[in-house]
């Protein structure tokens, strides 16, 4: 076999084996208490989550287009799902998942994943920043009411967490950073809870976890246009909330772990994955930015991490579950709470200063739609109309018309600068003086100048319309090749000849 080959994919599988192993372990106790509750909100059995994300993880190691990147059954897609799951049952969710799949499955092959390059830098700290803070207002539940060995369990939890790696560096001890914190918080925190008789809430308190194996199985609904009509809106929309997080999760992943990802492999990825958990009971699924973010700060790099993800959450939910019911809720609140400040991106509050206030203002206005509505798409959707609506205003001032008279000849020449677009296009037609050049001979000068759409190409023609109403003799000099294809392309031949005409026949 080829060594290069070998090398290859060792890099993208397990460039360190232990180290993938534990960033996964740290993933799938993350995973836990937020696939639980996202399966309340969706209104299914805790044991429809927990079987998806253990087979969407499996899925996705292979056919996803981001290594180290964490998938499972997301709030984002609960959410959409609930109103399915309350009119018709789990057997209809259960169908949009297939069909959701399908359609991220074409999206991907179609390579429809370089539609998120609109989305501005601004948008995606907006997206991270809002999840971060839905993570941690996601543990406030479990504090409400907390007893005295709640509030110290969770202390302890988070000084074990952040203070073991900071003792192993200060005392020079290596092996405190071979285990993964998180790992050893939730050992040391069961421990003492049943060691002491803490009465804390435990995983088992949550829901009742699957004592066996997924199963594979058709959707039990009628093959019928009825059911098609029924699943297709609430499939979209989980197609597209599902694609949108993950492939903004897989951009944070990029930005971590400084490497490049095939966005489209990941959207087709995603959905092979959802069609597989959907054949065996489980609930559609998406990147989960929290436990991606955990994985990788804790040394997950290839795909064995996330396969391995799923592969032990699938032990601790049927092998280990007696164990894992005994684990406080609290050891894996403390692991939020860090996975929540980790992916918080703390720098771009001071960014609000610095970087102009149009962008700010994107950044702001995604994390406050996303936290009100608890729907990521929707907040994503405003920040990338605003950054499109901030940018185009930008660009629209990016123009400057400047008239010139030839006193020996009389002629008048306005030279243009800058980008012409349906923006700019009412400023544009405004900085000609058409009743101060009446009977002149007129040069529009147009090289430096850029016209990108039809809009631009009709303001140009109309202001050599109204000069030519006004007894001007008009010649247009400059006009790109671009912008001369984009006139052949209208079909408007008097347009034409206006425009890429001698000043004889205008």
């Amino acid at each position: 076999m080829n060594p290069s080959f070998l090398t290859r994919l060792r890099a993208e599988w397990a460039p360190s084996i232990p180290r993938e192993l534990l960033a996964g372990a740290v993933a799938t106790f993350a995973l836990i208490p937020e696939v639980i509750a996202f399966s309340f909100v969706a209104g299914v059995d805790p044991s429809v989550g927990l079987f998806a994300s253990f087979v969407i993880s499996l899925v996705i190691a292979f056919t996803g287009g981001r290594p180290a990147m964490v998938s499972a059954a997301a709030g984002s897609v609960a959410l959409v799902a609930a109103p399915l799951v309350q009119s018709h049952g789990l057997g209809y969710l259960l169908a949009a998942g297939l069909l959701a799949g399908a359609v991220q499955v074409a999206f991907g092959l179609m390579k429809l994943g370089v539609l998120m390059r609109f989305v501005s830098s601004s948008v995606r700290t907006g997206f991270v920043n809002a999840l971060a803070i839905l993570i941690f207002a996601a543990q406030l539940p479990h504090l409400h009411g907390a007893s005295a060995a709640t509030w110290g369990a969770l202390a302890l939890g988070l000084a074990l967490i952040y203070g073991l790696p900071w003792l192993g560096q200060r005392l020079a001890w290596p092996a405190l950073s071979v285990i993964p914190s998180p790992l050893i918080c939730v050992v040391v925190l069961t421990v003492l809870a049943s060691a002491l008789g803490l009465k804390l809430p435990t995983v088992g308190d949550l829901g009742q976890l699957p004592d066996a194996l997924p199963v594979f199985a058709l959707p039990q609904v009628p093959v019928s246009l009825d059911t098609l009509r029924i699943i297709l809106l609430p499939a979209l929309a989980i197609a597209m909330v599902g694609l949108l997080e993950s492939v903004l999760t897989a951009a944070v992943v990029d930005e971590l772990t400084d490497t490049p990802s095939d966005k489209n492999r990941e959207c087709a990825g995603l959905g092979v994955a959802n069609i597989a958990a959907s054949l065996f009971g489980g609930i559609a699924g998406c990147g989960m930015i929290g436990q991606a973010v955990g994985n990788v700060k804790y040394g997950g790099r290839g795909r064995l991490s996330t396969l391995f993800a799923g592969v032990f959450l699938l032990i601790l939910m049927v092998a280990l579950k007696d164990w894992v019911s005994q684990v406080p809720v609290i050891a894996l609140v403390a692991i939020m709470v860090m996975v929540s400040a980790e992916t918080f991106d703390w720098k771009s509050l001071g960014a609000l200063v610095r970087h102009p206030r149009l962008s700010s203002a994107a950044m702001l206005a995604t994390v406050a739609v996303t936290i009100a509505t608890h729907n990521l798409a929707a907040g994503v959707a405003v920040g990338v109309v605003l950054s499109g609506v901030f940018f185009a205003f930008k660009v629209s001032r990016m123009l400057d018309v400047r008239m010139h008279d030839d006193a020996q000849t009389g002629q008048r020449t306005w030279r243009v600068s800058g980008q012409v677009f349906f923006a700019s296009a009412d400023a544009f037609i405004e900085a000609f003086d058409v009743l101060g050049a009446e009977g002149r001979a007129v040069v529009i000068d147009v090289t430096h100048a850029h016209f990108w759409d039809i809009t631009a190409v009709a303001a140009l023609d109309k202001v050599v319309q109204r000069l030519r109403h006004h007894g001007c003799a008009v010649q247009v000099l400059g006009l790109s090749e671009a912008s001369a294809v984009l006139i052949d392309r209208m079909g408007d031949e008097a347009m034409a000849g206006r425009l890429q005409g001698t000043p004889s026949t205008l």
